[in-house]
């Protein structure tokens, strides 16, 4: 499928669980999905975003929430099987991916998943006022091909997204980084001045700094989501870690808060990570 802005997109076969499908965008998988099961996450870092779902709120209780960037909308998926009559916006930029998507790999009977269509800086200044203030969960994974571009990056975004949080609501922020996590700890910086409770999830060697990978930044206004730490670490994927509080300072020191005057995309991680 070539997509408006010139990327292809395909579905293929997971070479090692023939349930799966993946989206793979200009060579970038983007996407795990498993129809028969939609607990089934595949991606290291979708998972942990899992894990931070599951513990809002009670069990199989209904939510609301918001997701910037489609995919294969796995998380939607997730969030619809896991918890049965939640309502959830999904923004995205191409109407041509989420057609292509949902005809081969279609969406739970019943599911309240409403695609709005539009760029996601400029939508998270748009989305109805009813949803301000009302979100348990605002999920910003945002790609385009391997890269996240600048403008869902910078204060003045996530100051748009945070609004969205109801008090006990979450934040979840998909990061890609490398050696030293220059881009990820502007991202963490970013974050937290607009959060005051913030915490980091990732592979330990990705979050020394020592590899490429993702890395899952959480933010709410809950202190209580602190207490969730010990039970995110031990859910997985291992080897797993999380940073917060001084730990976290101490990893953001000498990063600056990314504004729109400062923004840049985070960095390409070059093709051959991705071989299949």
């Amino acid at each position: 499928m070539l997509l408006s802005g010139g990327q292809v997109a395909t579905l293929e076969p997971d070479r090692w669980n023939a349930a799966r499908v993946e989206l793979v965008v200009d060579g970038t998988p983007q996407s795990s999905v498993n129809l028969t099961d939609p607990t089934d996450l595949a991606f290291e870092y979708v998972e942990r975003i899992g894990h931070v779902i599951d513990l809002i709120g009670q069990a199989r209780e209904a939510i609301t929430a918001v997701h910037f960037g489609a995919g294969a909308l796995t998380i939607p998926r997730y969030v619809a099987w896991t918890r049965p009559g939640s309502r959830q916006q999904v923004i995205e930029l191409e109407p041509e991916l989420v057609d292509f998507v949902r005809e081969r790999l279609p969406l739970p009977r019943g599911a309240s998943i409403r695609v709005r269509y539009g760029d996601a800086r400029e939508m998270a200044d748009r989305l109805p006022a009813g949803l301000h203030g009302a979100s348990d969960l605002v999920v910003v994974d945002v790609f385009a091909g391997a890269t996240i571009p600048a403008p869902v990056t910078t204060l003045e975004f996530y100051r748009l997204a945070a609004r969205l949080l109801n008090d006990r609501g979450v934040l979840t922020v998909n990061v890609a980084d490398g050696a030293g996590l220059p881009f990820a700890r502007g991202q963490m910086a970013t974050i937290a001045s607009v959060l005051p409770h913030v915490a980091v999830l990732a592979e330990a060697q990705v979050m020394k700094g020592r590899r490429f990978g993702n890395l899952v930044i959480v933010g709410t206004r809950d202190p209580g989501m602190l207490d969730w730490l010990p039970r995110l670490v031990a859910a997985g994927p291992h080897p797993a870690q999380a940073v917060s509080g001084e730990d976290l300072r101490r990893v953001i020191r000498g990063a600056a808060v990314v504004t729109d005057e400062t923004a840049s995309p985070s960095p390409d991680p070059g093709r051959g990570i991705f071989s299949r």
